[in-house]
């Protein structure tokens, strides 16, 4: 088995555009760059894993993610990385788009896109880390059996708490989570 660092995608990996799905307007978020390379040097893959309610509120088609995983692994290919997957939920129980407007167990907080990534990608989920910049994010790490990171970059609003969302650090950007992740081991 493997150990696998699992990004969120807007506001954690990459800036936060609300619904964006134009590939020109996708970059890297600063302060990511060395900390994903340092992970991946020490054995972990790396994984988005990403709501996007925009399929069920019909604000794009879920085919336009495609070109948002090719941009996110061009981007990553030219600094030397690989992403090993790109999994992303289309659901949203209030979205207006039959067959997506629904509660299922893959939209975060929910772990389903976790676990779906532990068994395609032979994965360990206790040796793996949920990195994101919102309580679900952690909440769905914490409940797959990850460890977890907040970056805590003002995108978390609410701060509601539970039991599944305490994270194990809280950082300021990515490089810094990888400088904590590494330590820990």
């Amino acid at each position: 088995m493997t150990k696998a660092i699992f990004l969120d995608k807007d506001g954690t990996l990459i800036p936060d555009i609300p619904y964006n799905v134009n590939p020109e307007l996708i970059t890297l978020e600063t302060n990511a760059i060395e900390g994903l390379k340092q992970l991946a040097a020490q054995g972990y893959l790396l994984a988005v894993i990403s709501n996007q309610s925009g399929v069920a509120r019909g604000l794009f088609e879920g085919g336009k993610l495609a070109d948002v995983e090719t941009k996110l692994q061009s981007l990553l290919n030219n600094e030397g990385l690989d992403l090993a997957a790109f999994y992303y939920c289309p659901h949203h129980p209030e979205g207006d788009q039959g067959g997506f407007n629904i509660d299922c167990d893959c939209r975060k907080p929910k772990p389903g896109m976790l676990l779906k990534a532990a068994t395609d990608l032979n994965v360990d989920l206790s040796s793996s880390w949920m990195i994101g910049d919102i309580l679900n994010d952690v909440e769905a790490g914490n409940r797959a059996g990850c460890k977890t990171v907040l970056i805590n970059n003002g995108n978390e609003t609410e701060w509601l708490e539970g039991d599944f969302r305490k994270p194990t650090y809280i950082c300021e950007n990515i490089n810094q989570a990888a400088q904590r992740i590494l330590a820990a081991n």
